[in-house]
């Protein structure tokens, strides 16, 4: 979709010289807080199964430990719980946006880890798509990370509760997806982010 393209580059774009005193700010908070790196970059699955880099404000101190982390993980810094809160740690993927390994809408990017469980029909499907900052489940799961605190094995209830949940959702989001569509899924994401 041209459009949807050509309108991610131009709201991407415009929502980083629009954030640039707010990255700056937050780049500066987690340097004087944490130390460097800045920017937490992991591998994640995009469109056609291309592997590339996803960058986050970094919210954890050390890689070591499981892929999904909930609220009460030890590894989560002082500013990293906020920037969680109000998923501020997601501003720099508008980078990845510019270019071309995400879309502002559309299937939240997996680790490999994860993509490689998906049943393989599910997989060409999500995958077929640019992988998005926000979607349906980052609205529907918009504090994921309290209810996976909430089990006594976070990386087993992601896999066996969430992970089907947000696939099917993906799977609905490509099979249903228009430009008027996308638009309503950004303000519902500003709308729960800001509420």
């Amino acid at each position: 979709m041209i459009a949807k393209r050509l309108f991610d580059l131009l709201a991407a774009a415009a929502g980083l010289v629009a954030a640039s005193p707010l990255l700056l700010a937050i780049a500066v908070a987690i340097a004087l807080g944490d130390g460097s790196p800045v920017l937490f970059r992991q591998r994640r699955v995009g469109r056609h199964g291309r592997v590339f880099e996803i960058l986050k404000f970094r919210t954890m101190r050390g890689a070591a430990g499981p892929q999904v982390s909930a609220n009460n993980d030890p590894r989560i810094t002082r500013i990293g719980a906020w920037l969680r809160k109000t998923k501020l740690d997601e501003l720099p993927q508008l980078l990845n946006v510019l270019a071309g390994d995400m879309s502002l809408v559309g299937p939240r990017p997996e680790v490999e880890k994860y993509v490689a469980m998906y049943p393989e029909d599910a997989r060409r499907e999500v995958l077929s798509v640019r992988p998005g900052i926000t979607d349906q489940t980052a609205i529907d799961y918009i504090d994921e990370g309290s209810l996976l605190a909430s089990a006594a094995d976070p990386e087993a209830m992601y896999v066996n509760e969430l992970m089907p949940l947000k696939i099917a959702s993906y799977r609905r989001y490509v099979r249903e997806r228009t430009f008027a569509g996308d638009l309503r899924i950004l303000f519902r994401t500003l709308g729960r982010i800001f509420r």
